[in-house]
């Protein structure tokens, strides 16, 4: 695990490079404004045929995509559509959830072994015990179709391969950035984007000042703090591999760097950054407050520039976006947080595997024209090429795309990278301190003392 972890983070960095000059990249053409890098977007019916025989089947596909006003959410119900209405003798029904809420639902649903048809499923370690445990289907048949595999960015599919197959497709490929509110700057005298962690804080006491929300988040699902707290991490740390060293017996979670960011971390929360009751909040309402104008600052993954872009804030040119600071002198800020994208499987145990896998090759081969059509080129997983600025995108959108070709290396996510037994200790620990102080020290050893049990 420790050296494929390894090999992932140099992959994470190459592949949004890849990206971002796909995305960007001037094609003279009369098409320049489309995709350019997607497979014919037919299924298996397309010449005639028939899934499953031509007789009625149910399939379902769970999904995180709860705002419907989303790119993602729309792209979705498009392809529902358009395969519903290729193939009628099939029903596709959706399972929506929350991302805390389909985590927990896909863990009961694995012990029964009554994962529906089609789930979602994180990478590297927290896709890892499904697969051990023999409850995915390997995908490489559907990829190796109409060169399916070729759209992807090169390397990314690592993040869900284990010997030698692919068990899931991901929906992104991401970076973590800061979006701000540009007009509520502007009320709270903020001229410009903190570059270090003493501006950010002091920034946040600016907005607070003003009645504003500093930084919008819903830690009801716990990994919302997380993300942003391994940003800190990342800069305390002088760069990418703490959680690495960790697994490679170099440092322990006692390590000055960890406890820094514990430290940094709880300043922010201690300066007011947070909204009121953001354990009561979940992931979905804590965006809305960035989206519709309520709070300046909001620390997520690229995949939120789509529907930024379409929100209240967007659609009013206030949105822009930029690198986490430094902190304490330390860090790069062309080194990010590194998401590849929560990604689609197909039960082992379905009744209906062929057809689920028809229809995610469906999907997947007519993604990249989808959301591109519908802005949201920016963290995507699949190849794209075009002029955004024919096609219509924001100055948002192109910017976002700007800081991939800056990046630097990086970090993946905490419950990424470590087990499930662990992570779970550091989501609770961190919810926990926004709503009392705790020594970091005691947060620091909290950590190590799951890691130590959990090895």
């Amino acid at each position: 695990m420790a050296n494929k972890l390894k090999m992932l983070s140099a992959v994470a960095a190459a592949s949004v490079l890849t990206l971002s000059l796909a995305a960007c990249g001037k094609d003279n053409n009369a098409n320049n404004a489309s995709p350019a890098e997607s497979p014919a977007a037919s299924s298996s019916t397309a010449n005639g045929g028939q899934v499953n025989n031509g007789e009625k089947v149910t399939i379902t596909v769970q999904n995180i995509y709860v705002d419907e006003t989303t790119p993602t959410a729309k792209g979705l119900k498009q392809v529902v559509e358009a395969y519903t209405k290729e193939h009628p003798n099939v029903t596709v029904e959706l399972d929506t959830l929350n991302t805390d809420q389909q985590k927990q639902k896909l863990k009961t649903q694995a012990a029964a072994k009554t994962i529906p048809d089609i789930t979602m499923v994180n990478p590297a370690a927290q896709m890892q015990p499904f697969v051990e445990a023999g409850l995915f289907a390997p995908l490489n048949d559907i990829l190796d179709k109409d060169g399916l595999k070729d759209t992807y960015q090169s390397g990314l599919l690592d993040y869900y391969s284990f010997n030698g197959n692919v068990y899931a497709l991901p929906d992104g490929n991401n970076i973590e950035v800061v979006y701000y509110n540009k007009d509520l700057f502007s009320q709270a005298g903020i001229s410009s984007p903190p570059t270090t962690f003493d501006e950010l804080i002091d920034d946040v006491k600016k907005l607070k000042a003003k009645g504003i929300t500093p930084i919008a988040i819903g830690e009801k699902d716990t990994w919302t703090g997380s993300f942003l707290f391994m940003n800190i991490l990342l800069r305390t740390n002088g760069g990418p591999g703490f959680l690495q060293d960790v697994l490679d017996g170099k440092k322990t979670f006692e390590d000055p760097a960890f406890v820094e960011a514990v430290d940094a971390f709880q300043q922010l929360v201690e300066a007011g950054a947070f909204p009121e009751g953001a354990t009561s909040i979940d992931a979905n309402a804590g965006a809305n407050l960035f989206k519709s104008g309520k709070a300046a600052m909001f620390v997520i993954g690229s995949w939120e520039t789509g529907a930024i872009d379409g929100s209240t804030v967007g659609q009013a040119g206030n949105a822009a976006a930029f690198q986490f600071p430094t902190v304490n002198g330390k860090g790069d800020p062309n080194q990010f947080m590194l998401a590849p994208g929560t990604a689609f499987a197909v039960s082992a145990n379905s009744k209906n595997v062929e057809v689920a896998k028809d229809f995610l090759h469906f999907m997947t081969s007519q993604w990249p024209s989808i959301q591109f059509d519908l802005k949201n080129a920016v963290g995507q997983p699949q190849l794209m090429k075009g002029d955004l600025k024919a096609a219509g995108y924001s100055d948002l959108a192109i910017s976002v795309l700007d800081l991939f070709s800056k990046v630097n290396g990086g970090d993946l996510a905490f419950d990424n990278t470590m087990k499930p037994a662990i992570a779970q200790v550091h989501l609770t620990s961190l919810q926990n301190l926004f709503v009392q102080k705790v020594d970091s020290a005691s947060v620091a050893k909290e950590h190590q003392a799951a890691y130590d049990a959990n090895k």
